[in-house]
């Protein structure tokens, strides 16, 4: 199997492990520091609202995902 090298992943990579290492790999850490950054950006933040699990048929009619689910299933 031939793995693919990608330069710029792997400087991604090596940047993420060198950012998890300032912080002892400690989630929570990490969290609070984005945060912060985040507050102190002075960028609009925007909040999206989740999409429902709703399926819109060619009728129109929208149910639910599960029961298009079992009409595709017929």
């Amino acid at each position: 199997m031939m793995l693919y090298c990608n330069e710029i992943v792997d400087e991604i990579h090596k940047i993420r492990e060198e950012y998890s290492e300032l912080f002892n790999h400690d989630l929570d850490a990490i969290f609070a520091d984005l945060y912060r950054q985040q507050s102190e950006s002075n960028r609009e933040i925007v909040s999206l609202i989740p999409k429902q699990n709703l399926t819109k048929r060619w009728s129109g009619k929208i149910m639910k995902a599960d029961e298009a689910t079992e009409l595709s299933d017929r």
